[in-house]
């Protein structure tokens, strides 16, 4: 008999704390390293929001809550959603979780059966489907191309369905291509699975990180067809810069909520009481900081991107969202040279000390996800040191 669960053999580990541990081992080795593997932002807590969180521990707020969150944070999510979107939601649909992962986790948990399908889009954000695995349920992949900016299309996702598929999980914009679904691909996928009975998650984590104003009201598209079976994922790790804390939640109906409810009162409770605090004054509080850091966030974009692909040999759209750069170089890749992606990261780590993550880790072979949540000066610095990487392999390309 195997000492682990049968399911622990369904489920890999995540590519990209590994690449962050990496990244730490040559810190301590006294390298110069760019990171370029983080998925979280590199600016600070916004000032107002850590003031709520110190008040917080001051005025010993400091015990269990009730497992969904304080009623005050759960009204101001829905009054988010009100104006945001022209949602409306009740603190009794709402739950508060230990980021967008306990999100998905408990969505999983409580709606996937043993064999189940669930239909998500690729390149993906690992967690997704190893979430499906991991609670005996069957990631069903539906490729997307760069060729049109990795859009999810609509005929690709129906034509996955199943008699058993019980889910779909669309993530936009989408780690960690950027990509966006548009509002009248997310309808006509709402209109089938409403057909059918299937569930729809949306993993919204950065959707306040959209550069350009194109629409992308996917809850309101989502509560007028499909509200009954409709589970949006939120997160308040990436729009006010808040990963450590761990905040985020899930609106679904009252009934599932009251499933997820019941799983977190067994396994974490409440989400830390100080975060509650910190993240009610977040989501209520001015909202300066989200504008200041977008367009941060977009000067980099087009700077690093501007730079690499000055490479004939690296290829790259423009991410519409989020903050990473999904390269493609293949071009740079050879039978007699670099042969995978995994193979480059690697190489790139240990000769130029960039730490990047190879696209495998996200069902894309020939790609590389850069985050540029980090400073101009060190994204220029990587850069450079790719291009002086990438030009390294010339000899070994041509010989090929």
């Amino acid at each position: 008999m195997g000492m682990l669960a049968d399911r622990m053999a369904q489920v890999s580990a995540s590519a990209t704390l590994k690449v962050a541990a990496e990244a730490e081992r040559l810190r301590r080795a006294g390298h110069s390293v760019v990171d370029f593997s983080a998925g979280e932002p590199d600016f600070p807590t916004p000032e107002h929001v850590k003031a709520a969180g110190k008040a917080a521990i001051d005025a010993n707020f400091t015990r269990y809550t009730v497992a969904a969150g304080i009623p005050e944070l759960r009204q101001a999510i829905c009054d988010r959603y009100r104006n945001d979107y022209g949602v409306e939601i009740t603190p009794g649909e709402v739950l508060l979780t230990a980021g967008g992962k306990q999100a998905l986790f408990n969505t999983a948990l409580a709606l996937v059966n043993e064999g189940d399908e669930v239909i998500t889009h690729s390149p993906y954000w690992p967690t997704i489907p190893e979430q499906v695995k991991l609670v005996g349920g069957v990631p069903v992949i539906v490729p997307t191309s760069p060729d049109d900016g990795f859009t999810v299309h609509a005929e690709a996702i129906l034509a996955a369905i199943t008699p058993r598929t019980k889910a779909i999980i669309i993530n936009s914009p989408t780690n960690p291509t950027g990509g966006l679904i548009d509002e009248a691909t997310m309808g006509i996928v709402a209109d089938a699975a409403a057909r059918r009975g299937i569930w729809i998650v949306v993993d919204l984590c950065y959707e306040q990180l959209i550069y350009d104003r194109v629409p992308h009201n996917l809850p309101n598209v989502l509560f007028e067809r499909h509200r009954d079976r409709t589970v949006l994922a939120g997160s308040a790790s990436k729009a006010y810069a808040m990963t450590g804390w761990r905040c985020g939640w899930t609106i679904a109906p009252k009934e599932l909520t009251s499933a997820f409810n019941v799983i977190q009162g067994q396994t974490t409770s409440n989400i830390t009481s100080i975060t509650q605090k910190a993240a009610l004054a977040a989501i209520t509080g001015p909202q300066d900081a989200v504008g200041d850091m977008l367009s941060e966030y977009r000067k980099r974009r087009d700077n690093v991107h501007a730079w690499l692909t000055a490479h004939p040999g690296i290829k790259c759209v423009k991410p519409k969202g989020a903050f990473y750069l999904f390269p493609d170089i293949s071009g740079l890749l050879s039978p007699g040279g670099m042969k995978t992606s995994t193979d480059f990261a690697q190489a790139l780590i240990e000769k130029e000390h960039v730490v990047v993550t190879p696209g495998e880790a996200f069902d894309a072979p020939g790609y590389l996800r850069i985050s540029y949540a980090t400073s101009m000066e060190q994204l220029r610095e990587g850069a450079d040191r790719i291009l002086r990487f990438a030009e390294s392999l010339q000899p070994a390309r041509a010989g090929a």
